[in-house]
Order: C-alpha cells, then structure tokens, then sequence
C-alpha cells in the first residue's frame, strides 16, 4: 500500500530496522515525518483533545496518571482524517507485517501528552492486558509517533530492554522499575515497540516542554483488539475507510475467518 499523502517517507531502506525489530524488540526510524507535517499534526491533536472533551471524554484518567498533567485522547480515528492516515502509514504497515505478517488488526490508537509535571503510570506490556500468558510470539506492537522530541527529561516512555523475552509474570523480576530506560526519538521519529516489551510513560521534569507521542497498536488478527471500531467509529467515518481499512479495522461482519492459516487445507 503506498500513499501520496506522505512523500517525504519515500526512500526508506526498512531492512535494517525489521532485523532490529525482530531481535531486540524495538527500533527508532528517523525522519519519517518531515517538520511541517508532524507540527500539523501535533496541532490538530489538540484541536482533537477539545473535540473529544465536548463529546463526553475525559482527558484525563485517574486510574492511569497521577494528574491531569498527562493529557490522553482516545478514538483519534474518529475525531480527524489525519490519523487515519498516519494510522496507514506505509512505514508503519510495513514494520508492522515485517513481525506479524501480512494479515493483521488495528487494535487502537490513542494519544499521551506529558505537559511538565506529569507523572508515570504502572509498568506493563501491551500484550499482557490483551492476552494470558505464556506470550511465546510477537503477537502485537505499537508504532509510537513523535509529534515533538521525546526525551527522558520531558516524559518519553520508559522501556526495560530485553523484556520481550519475558514469557510470564513470573519471569518480570522484583527490581524492573530500576531496569527502566528512554526511548529517545526526534520529532517526526517513530518508535517501533513490540507488545511483550515492559515499559511505562516518563515523568516530565521540564518546565515548559510537552511531549506529544501518538500510540499505533496493531495485533495478530486471533487476538480481539483494545477497541472494537464497529462501535468506536460513527457510520460517517466508517463510509470514508477504503475496503483495506475496513479489513484492518474489522467493521465488516467476517472475523478471523481466512486470515488465520490453519494446517487444514480449506483455502
């Protein structure tokens, strides 16, 4: 899938940064967003966090942040087209069938802005609230977009290397917080994270910097997504998706039928 959308993210050689992906569980991609077009968006996500406090949804959830200092936006797909595009991205669809293969879901995208003085949430993995262990595969990543710098001092996620590796609870050891490092990444980056990495938002220790990161979750199409977008998206947003997005997003009535390659020979 390609997009005229998005030119300045033509020419990427990807193949480094899939080995990477595939065996330490995360990779930074410079530059996929020029500077204009990641200041664009930064300023419509703000313009989506007013839109979606009208409609009834906080931005704000105590039992993720400690105040209201980190401001979240969920359904980002429904409040403007830019994010259903960047949620399409050709660098990120092919970082994401780079680990899961050709068929895949949209399982979320949401946004986290740390404004100064926000504070950390609880450690986790992505694939650990989606699924009962063991987790022996990449069932699921996010592609986390750089609206501005992300940096330790203003709140990038915080991420224990190697903890993909972690196949249980039990295998997260009593001292992980301590083994917690940045993601740094300039504005117009993405991070590539997979689900079994345990990490957690940074605290922002600046004065007057924001972190804005947008939160593309993809997962293996037999696992049920953290959204189900025949309800999370209105029917006007649903008739702009093109038949691919429908399939990503599973709008349409078939469920795993045909995108899991069983050993029965029936297709």
């Amino acid at each position: 899938m390609t997009s005229t959308k998005f030119p300045e993210a033509e020419g990427h050689d990807l193949s480094e940064y899939q080995r990477q992906f595939k065996e330490e569980g995360f990779c930074i991609i410079p530059d996929v967003l020029s500077s204009k077009k990641a200041k664009e968006a930064l300023d419509r996500l703000w313009k989506a966090a007013e839109e979606s406090r009208r409609r009834g949804n906080d931005t704000y959830l105590p039992h993720l942040d400690p105040n209201e200092s980190n401001v979240r936006v969920f359904y980002l797909m429904e409040l403007d087209e830019i994010f259903r595009d960047l949620i399409s991205h050709p660098t990120a669809v092919s970082m994401v069938q780079s680990l899961l293969g050709e068929d895949f879901l949209v399982s979320n995208f949401t946004a986290n802005i740390a404004r100064p003085g926000s504070g950390s949430m609880g450690l986790h993995s992505d694939l650990s609230l989606q699924c009962p262990d063991p987790w022996v595969a990449p069932w699921g990543l996010n592609v986390i977009w750089c609206l501005t710098d992300a940096t330790f001092e203003n709140g990038s996620t915080l991420y224990i290397p190697g903890s993909h590796k972690w196949q249980s609870r039990n295998d997260v050891p009593a001292n992980a917080e301590s083994m917690l490092i940045p993601f740094e990444a300039k504005s117009g980056s993405i991070i590539c994270m997979e689900g079994r990495i345990w990490h957690t938002s940074g605290k922002n220790i600046t004065k007057d910097e924001d972190r804005a990161l947008l939160f593309g979750a993809y997962n293996a199409p037999f696992i049920r997504g953290q959204v189900n977008w025949a309800a999370g998206l209105s029917e006007e947003t649903k008739k702009t998706l093109s038949p691919q997005m429908r399939d990503w997003l599973g709008v349409d009535a078939n469920a795993n039928v045909g995108r899991v390659k069983g050993v029965n020979k029936v297709y």
